[in-house]
């Protein structure tokens, strides 16, 4: 168990890279270049520096991850239990998140854009699960 509970990290870990570039992408993949050029300065700065910030964080928790998934995973030190929890509540959260803030008009109907919900919304729940295990 426990070294499939590491292997699961390190896979985790290489997710939040992805989606941490993912996410430094958006505006592109998106087609977002008008309206975030229309945005008023302000709300454009704080935009990006939103964006850099969360893939920085995201970042981070993957290399914290595969810097200590064994530690992690073995679950016998508190703090890698600590951190696994927080990631594992962040990641909670932004599923959460993914149910209930963002409307359904955004993609329900839209083939390719119900496909990315419903994989987002899994890999979320599955970076949930896997850093709540860890956890426990």
């Amino acid at each position: 168990m426990k070294h499939a509970l590491e292997i699961g990290l390190i896979i985790a870990a290489a997710g939040q890279f992805c989606v941490a570039a993912l996410n430094l992408s958006l505006v592109r993949i998106m087609g977002w270049k008008e309206d975030v050029t229309r945005m008023p300065l302000l709300i454009r700065e704080v935009f990006h520096v939103h964006a850099w910030f969360i893939s920085l964080t995201l970042a981070i928790f993957a290399t914290i991850t595969i810097r200590f998934a064994a530690q992690m995973a073995d679950g016998s030190e508190p703090i890698y239990r600590w951190v696994a929890c927080l990631i594992g509540v962040f990641w909670a959260v932004r599923a959460v998140i993914q149910v209930t803030y963002y409307s359904s008009s955004h993609w329900r109907g839209i083939v390719p854009r119900t496909i990315m919900h419903v994989i987002l919304l899994a890999a979320y729940s599955g970076l949930t699960a896997v850093y709540l295990t860890a956890a426990l």
